[in-house]
């Protein structure tokens, strides 16, 4: 179930609602990352002085650009981390746009949903990255502890995390809160399980700026085919 609607989800990115948020999302990533190194650079400059004196050495000129050219590729790591709150962010801002046109081409007999408003959306969402970041310090602590497990970690973690937010956000377009968190107890293993496949690609440069898009549309499929309620049809 898990993999047809993932499966589904991909198929449908050439949808121009998927496209506009594509770009939307690679523009909103690329700011974010850009923002981080130049926050990098300032603070090298900042840190350290432009002539660094070394006994038998000498004068040594390069070490704050060295570090600012190393900090190219320490944002690509970055990013992997980074990917995780602006999954969360895109949940917010996009989720409408991306669970409409996946509703639009495989339930069209729907009635329309409760529409989910970006304030509304962008305040849950702040309420969630406060949440994940949390847990995020905490399991810090674990990652260093046990380093050969890190990534599994870092997968379990928050993808019970994701796989919650994503569940419920997509719920309360189509039921109140107490409905959004009952079918979040009657799916705990499938919503989990769905969680942790979106975030896997989280770790994979370029690759997790499609995970947002894939991952609202995902759950959106998910809650049609969980929902025993649903009037729903797959196309």
């Amino acid at each position: 179930m898990i993999f047809d609607s993932f499966l589904k989800a991909l198929r449908q990115l050439t949808d121009p609602k998927f496209l506009g948020v594509l770009a939307a999302g690679i523009g909103l990533t690329l700011l974010l990352l850009v923002g981080f190194y130049a926050g990098f650079v300032v603070l090298v400059g900042w840190l350290l002085p432009e002539t660094i004196t070394l006994p038998w050495i000498g004068d040594i000129t390069w070490v704050d650009n060295a570090l600012t050219w190393a900090g190219v590729p320490l944002m690509l790591v970055l990013s992997i981390f980074l990917m995780v709150p602006v999954a969360s962010a895109f949940m917010g801002i996009f989720l409408e746009t991306i669970a409409d046109a996946v509703e639009r081409k495989h339930y069209p007999s729907l009635p329309p949903a409760r529409s989910v408003g970006i304030l509304e959306g962008m305040l849950d969402a702040l309420k969630f990255l406060g949440v994940l970041i949390a847990v995020n310090l905490v399991a810090l602590i674990a990652y260093l502890l046990v380093a050969p497990l890190a990534p599994i970690i870092f997968w379990v973690v928050n993808g019970i995390l994701l796989g919650r937010e994503y569940a419920q956000l997509v719920a309360l377009r189509r039921s109140d809160a107490a409905g959004a968190a009952a079918f979040r107890r009657r799916n705990r293993p499938t919503i989990f399980a769905a969680g942790v496949l979106m975030t896997v690609p989280l770790t994979i440069p370029v690759v997790n700026i499609l995970v947002p898009i894939l991952g609202a549309a995902t759950f959106t499929h998910l809650y049609h085919r969980l929902n025993s309620s649903s009037p729903a049809r797959s196309a």
